[in-house]
């Protein structure tokens, strides 16, 4: 409202000042000219005040609405007054700095690649272009095993033994989904990263695909090693992912029952692009396991919160927090079980999500909300949660759908 009569308060005086103007010049030319400047359009004023009095009385009906809507935003947000007549808003912004120091040259299946994004989470290391839903181009280095240190490990095409497995993605403009390459073998591969607190790494990055994939990527790289952000040495609750909504239930936690021995169990995979969710916890205190039903909500100036959180903060000088999120290890499966394998026909996200292992390698056709379709073998669900259809193809590597489940129309498992 107060915005509202501050414009129409400017317009009206505005046009009271164009309104004389215009009389001015139909006085005369020179008149008209000293009508632009300050000091002798009062002397113009003073002299034809009959000619001009009524645009001058239009333009200072101008400044009732603007007094009243500069007293509403003062008693309302003065920080805003206060912006207002500092006129920071005509200077242009600054352009945004980066999060990270990411200094790599090279180029993705033939073109110039300078990812954005850069993050090394349950051993998976991957190197972004585009903050889009699905990543305009991707790499991704999926280590065999990560140590609690600095991490240094090279690979050459002719190795044998256990090597990471590398896959590139990309997003066509004509296509809604990421189609995806990946290989095992024939490359060279050169990493020497070493932590710095809190949740960073830093160090060289090389990287050489087959001749064939015309892929290439050396420099210096700075990436995230969890899904946290901070901002003046604490945690940013109002940045979107599961690892800030782990942290902010396990903080709860703490302070609900008075320690730091919380242990949470894995979340369910929450949407965080809702300003309110319900989720089913648990978790354990001092080892005796327990449940509760917590309601989230996000702010603005404040970000994620548990609500009716009234409880305070843990003493000074406790021990510190642990990881958010406590990770239970996962079965492996090898084979499909019987039952299973002769179910065909429809079946629903939530089954698939719930049970993933029980559907693995079994053929399957997905349908996405915009209509396009992916066929191919169940590869299971990856760290972020995402519905994995691999394609078998000819030539080495392999090609591969990455789906987002609310990207999800209908899913139809096919005959063996």
């Amino acid at each position: 409202m107060e915005t509202l009569l501050i414009l129409g308060g400017l317009l009206l005086i505005l046009a009271g000042y164009v309104w004389f103007v215009m009389l001015a010049f139909g006085r005369s030319l020179l008149w008209g000219i000293a009508s632009l400047f300050p000091p002798l359009a009062l002397v113009f004023l003073l002299r034809y005040w009959g000619l001009v009095r009524k645009a001058v009385v239009f333009g200072a009906l101008g400044w009732i609405p603007l007094v009243v809507g500069l007293a509403l935003m003062a008693s309302h947000d003065s920080s805003r007054l206060e912006a207002l007549f500092s006129l920071k808003w005509l200077r242009p912004e600054p352009p945004p700095q980066p999060e990270l120091a990411i200094s790599l040259r090279g180029e993705f299946r033939g073109a110039p690649f300078a990812p954005e994004q850069a993050e090394l989470i349950d051993g998976v290391l991957s190197l972004r272009e585009g903050q889009d839903f699905y990543a305009r181009r991707e790499i991704q280095v999926r280590l065999p095993q990560l140590p609690n240190g600095p991490l240094q490990l090279d690979v050459l095409p002719d190795d044998s033994g256990v090597r990471p497995e590398i896959e590139i993605s990309w997003l066509e403009p004509e296509q809604d989904l990421p189609e995806a390459r990946r290989l095992s073998r024939g490359y060279s591969l050169h990493l020497d990263l070493h932590p710095e607190s809190p949740n960073r790494m830093r160090g060289a990055f090389h990287l050489v695909l087959p001749a064939e994939y015309k892929t290439t990527l050396s420099g210096q790289i700075e990436l995230y090693t969890d899904r946290l952000r901070y901002r003046d040495g604490l945690v940013d609750t109002r940045f979107d992912s599961q690892d800030t909504l782990a942290w902010v239930l396990r903080d709860y936690l703490q302070r609900r029952f008075a320690s730091h021995e919380v242990e949470l169990s894995p979340l369910p995979r929450l949407d965080t692009r809702r300003n309110e969710l319900s989720v089913p916890l648990g978790f354990r205190v001092a080892g005796q396991p327990d449940w509760l039903q917590v309601e989230l909500y996000r702010s603005a100036q404040k970000g994620w919160a548990v609500r009716d959180d009234h409880y305070p903060r843990l003493r000074e000088g406790a021990p510190p927090m642990q990881s958010p999120v406590v990770d239970e290890p996962q079965p492996e499966v090898a084979a499909v079980a019987p039952a299973v394998a002769q179910q065909q026909g429809a079946l629903a996200l939530e089954q698939l999500r719930a049970e993933p292992q029980r559907f693995q390698n079994r053929r399957m056709r997905v349908v996405t909300q915009r209509g396009s379709t992916a066929e191919g073998v169940f590869a299971g669900l990856d760290s972020e949660g995402q519905i994995v259809i691999r394609r078998i193809i000819s030539g080495p590597g392999q090609a591969s759908f990455v789906l987002h489940p609310a990207e999800v129309s209908s899913i139809e498992l096919l005959a063996p």
